[in-house]
């Protein structure tokens, strides 16, 4: 079995190099920028929402590799799922990389996401992570601007 922190590294050089759904979507229902003023992360989402549910989902700007595949893989993740179910991935990806969270003994919807469990170790890239996450959750409930705290 390959060493979670290979695998970690892998998908993160992978989805930096070419982030899934990168770019701006015209069309959007929600709006939101990010800002991590510690390393100087800016993403801007963008989010089409009809009948409760996304139909798509989009990011843009510029980051460091851990924010830049955060957002790629968040935003494959939430495509197609109800906002709540979003809401509640963002819930349970922020507990866990802040150690809040044990995704081997509580059950939870974050699948391949757990790669980044290893950032709680970490804690100068946790808000790198948290980031693309908060931005979501802005979007998701009106607001213009993102915190990562």
């Amino acid at each position: 079995m390959a060493d979670p922190r290979e695998l970690y590294q892998q998908v993160i050089l992978e989805h930096n190099k070419k982030p899934r759904n990168f770019g701006k979507l015209e069309a959007c229902s929600h709006h939101a920028h990010g800002h991590n003023p510690l390393c100087g992360d800016q993403l801007e989402l963008f989010i089409d929402v009809k009948d409760g549910i996304i139909q798509d989902i989009k990011f843009d700007g510029h980051g460091c590799a851990i924010d830049v595949a955060s957002a790629s893989l968040m935003t494959g993740a939430v495509k197609g799922k109800t906002v709540e179910a979003a809401e509640a991935m963002a819930d349970e990806f922020r507990g866990m990389v802040r150690g809040e969270l044990d995704p081997a003994a509580t059950p939870h919807t974050l699948g391949k996401l757990t790669l980044f469990q290893g950032v709680k170790d970490l804690p100068s890239r946790v808000k790198c992570a948290v980031l693309p996450w908060a931005t979501l959750r802005s979007a998701l409930q009106g607001e213009d601007v993102a915190s990562t705290e």
